[in-house]
């Protein structure tokens, strides 16, 4: 899983090789770093990501009840409605069967009919479009088997890279991006100034630069 991470201007990640040393650095809390012949102090900090999610998705669709939609809006009551729609649903030459329930919403236009028979609802699988017949003429409902989704083994997490800091408060110089993220580098790879082998290295000076992060 891949975690996106906005890195801001003037700032910099650094990740060691041993954690020690990141560590070490984040204990000092601020450093003194050489940028073309200026000193800098700059803040470093623990990195920390920010919150995520991991779930799984459970979808179950249903063997005896379908959805039905764009039912059409006519002057008459909504029992007759109701018996109109368990009437054409219940004609097996159109897949359909006999009916244990209908549920009609009026005001979305939409309907759930329930089968008596287990399986029944497979037969619209793959059927988009269901022939409506009322008042002599037939309308194209469209059709879909219901289904039940529900989330499982929610989880929430905070990633923390203990081999990884944030180097806030970098001043701006001539240099450009690359110059001075070498500089950077060379500070903080030597062991005269608590630092150690660098594993990867991101400084930005303008803007915002999304780093990835494998979890």
């Amino acid at each position: 899983t891949k975690i996106p991470f906005g890195l801001n201007q003037n700032q910099a990640l650094i990740t060691f090789e041993d954690e020690k040393v990141a560590q070490r650095l984040i204990k000092m809390g601020k450093h003194t770093v050489n940028l073309d012949n200026k000193t800098a102090d700059v803040r470093v900090n623990p990195f920390t990501l920010e919150m995520g999610k991991k779930f799984e998705l459970h979808v179950t669709i249903s063997g005896k009840k379908i959805n039905v939609s764009e039912v059409p809006e006519l002057s008459i009551p909504e029992d007759w409605m109701r018996d109109k729609l368990e009437l054409n649903f219940y004609k097996s030459e159109y897949g359909g069967g006999e009916i244990e329930n209908v549920n009609y919403d009026k005001r979305s236009r939409t309907a759930v009919i329930t089968f008596l028979r287990p399986g029944a609802a497979n037969n619209f699988v793959g059927c988009t479009k269901y022939p409506f017949f009322v008042n002599g003429r037939c309308y194209r409902l469209p059709v879909s088997p219901a289904t039940n989704v529900h989330l499982e083994k929610l989880q929430l997490f905070c990633g923390i890279s203990k081999k990884t800091i944030l180097l806030k408060g970098i001043q701006e110089t001539e240099d450009d991006e690359e110059s001075i993220q070498d500089m950077i580098e060379i500070h903080f790879q030597k062991p005269s100034n608590s630092g150690g082998e660098i594993e990867k290295i991101k400084y930005v000076s303008k803007g915002v630069t999304w780093v990835c992060f494998e979890e």
